[in-house]
């Protein structure tokens, strides 16, 4: 199973690398599942490339999404289940009808977002990609910060001059604060599988309008400075 957008990194998987699952996939004959509910957001010249666009995958592709992410509907519990494999979905079809309480007013929401125009989804993936750079400038401005360019999705994984991100997340809320404001931050180590990876990392959902976003950077610049001097 992966994520493609990736989150928490934003990477962009190549048609190469998911002609590579193909291969795995078949040779095994396994499952791929392919999380793409951040499909649509997708900045630059990079383009999204589906593992069902693969040829021969018609049975061991299973591809999942979500309105929650596609229509900044936080919260809603509706998503979609897509296979070409007749059996696999006639088995997924009695799960789904066994489920007696269906989010209703999740759905009602739902079937109306499905007519969203595209002009929509243009104008959100244009104002995320000027968050995407205004943000990427100003983590980059911060002495000793690292940062890749994420390429799709809305997040954006961050190294950090300090030796613990989960400590330097807790002293953000607890000891401090400039003009009574802090931001609070996600440390990245629990997204790895491999124990002590990520500990100097944290992730960061550009979801903030530009002046917040420009804000809260300017309020990590002073949170390190201080974080180091200690």
């Amino acid at each position: 199973m992966y994520s493609n957008p990736g989150n928490p990194t934003g990477y962009v998987y190549t048609k190469e690398e998911i002609s590579k699952l193909r291969d795995l996939a078949l040779k095994h004959d396994i499952f791929i599942i392919a999380d793409e509910v951040y499909r649509e957001f997708i900045y630059g010249d990079t383009t999204h490339h589906s593992i069902l666009h693969e040829e021969g995958m018609e049975n061991n592709a299973i591809i999942i999404d979500s309105v929650s992410k596609r229509y900044s509907m936080c919260g809603a519990r509706i998503g979609t289940l897509i296979t070409k494999n007749k059996e696999l979905m006639a088995t997924a079809m009695k799960f789904a009808q066994a489920r007696l309480s269906p989010p209703t007013l999740g759905q009602i929401a739902s079937e109306a977002a499905v007519d969203t125009p595209q002009s929509y989804f243009d104008k959100v993936i244009s104002e995320y990609k000027n968050r995407r750079d205004l943000l990427v400038k100003k983590l980059k401005e911060i002495e000793g910060i690292k940062v890749a360019e994420p390429k799709g999705a809305f997040y954006i994984i961050a190294e950090f001059p300090v030796d613990n991100t989960e400590k330097f997340a807790q002293w953000l809320l607890e000891e401090f604060n400039d003009n009574g404001e802090t931001v609070m931050v996600a440390p990245a180590a629990g997204f790895y599988s491999t124990e002590g990876q990520g500990l100097k990392q944290i992730r960061i959902a550009y979801v903030l309008n530009k002046n917040s976003l420009e804000r809260a950077a300017e309020i990590l610049k002073k949170a390190v400075e201080k974080y180091q001097k200690q």
